[in-house]
């Protein structure tokens, strides 16, 4: 019996060697600067543990609207662009009734109540912008050419920024102070505000609650099995429109609880606010894996923690002035890097062998 041996030739084409060089370059400047800048010791522990408690903090807000991406790439297999947009749309109108219980003396003496109704007002105006842009927009295009919702998209973003633009105003807003969450922990070399204790909690919360909805519930069934094959799904007797109405009530709801918390930890609001968080919530989903929502969950968490500790830590040893300032630039190659080595995300897309 002869044991035959076969070789695997990989031929790799020059795009591919110029990607693997691009990626080469960036592990060496992150490894070399990593080096560098630990071996200054120009940090304290302490200083490492607050941007790596403010990294998860970020994170965390960033995970919360990455889901609202990746369940509408799960179900519909489009990006909605328009989601910054939901984002911005909940926190901003909020604002209104937080002065209002700022001037009034509400907020600082019954927190809790005044909180939760303004989250409820957030997440409420969110879900209401989600659904009628599912349901003005995209709906019609549904069995369009998939870059027909994407333009679509786009121009959606667009109406809804410059709407609130036109209801609201151009200022930029200051969301109140809750004297109830002034002050910090320490324990030991952890020093973690309660604004940040109330945002990794909430976001926590919210994440695995969502997590428990769509493995627990029989909904939850419903949407990854129209996630799966939409078309064997309604076969089967699941109202379709109603999953994907159910998917933009869920994404804008998270949308508008990360708003608020977003607007607490940076304290402003305005039309544009959804822009930038938007996009790194998108690069979040991507580098968890599109389409999955542990995957964006773990996205968020990475993205927020490399954009809070990349600047000091790969940079800073370098001798580069301000390097804060590039922090965007850090995100953003390290989502170049991970989508070299693993293009599916972190966990990878869950998809099904024969997609259209």
């Amino acid at each position: 019996m002869v044991a035959t041996r076969t070789k695997r030739v990989i031929r790799l084409e020059p795009t591919d060697v110029f990607i693997y060089i691009i990626g080469a370059l960036i592990v060496f400047v992150v490894v070399v600067g990593s080096i560098a800048t630990l071996s200054q010791g120009k940090y304290s522990i302490n200083a490492w543990v607050d941007l790596f408690v403010f990294g998860v903090t970020l994170g965390s807000i960033y995970s919360l609207i990455a889901l609202g991406y990746t369940m509408v790439y799960g179900i519909l297999r489009m990006i909605n662009f328009a989601h910054s947009e939901v984002f911005m749309s909940g926190p901003f109108t909020a604002y209104f009734l937080a002065e209002a219980f700022s001037r009034s003396g509400f907020l600082n003496q019954s927190p809790v109540i005044a909180l939760i109704l303004i989250f409820a007002l957030s997440m409420g105006t969110s879900v209401l912008v989600a659904v009628l842009i599912e349901r003005i927009a995209y709906r019609p295009l549904r069995n369009a050419p998939r870059l027909v919702p994407l333009i679509t998209a786009i121009g959606a973003s667009f109406f809804v920024q410059y709407m609130f633009r036109g209801l609201y105003g151009t200022n930029i807003k200051v969301y109140p102070e809750i004297e109830a969450l002034k002050g910090q922990i320490t324990l030991g070399a952890f020093r973690v505000s309660y604004i940040q204790i109330l945002v990794i909690v909430a976001a926590a919360a919210m994440m695995l609650g969502l997590h428990l909805f769509v493995q627990k519930t029989r909904t939850g069934k419903a949407m990854r099995a129209v996630a799966e094959d939409r078309s064997t799904a309604a076969l089967m007797g699941i109202n379709v429109d109603n999953i994907i109405v159910t998917t933009f009530i869920l994404g804008g709801a998270l949308a508008g609880a990360a708003g608020v918390l977003y607007a607490l930890v940076f304290t402003q609001v305005h039309f544009f606010m959804g822009f930038i968080p938007g996009i790194k919530a998108f690069t979040a989903a991507v580098l968890g894996g599109i389409g999955n929502i542990p995957g964006a969950m773990l996205g968020g968490l990475f993205l927020g923690v490399i954009e809070s500790l990349g600047p000091m830590l790969f940079l800073d040893g370098l001798g580069i002035t301000a390097p804060y300032q590039l922090k965007d630039a850090i995100a953003f190659s390290l989502l170049v890097l991970v989508l070299i080595f693993r293009p599916t995300g972190i966990l990878g897309e869950r998809i099904r062998e024969k997609k259209a």
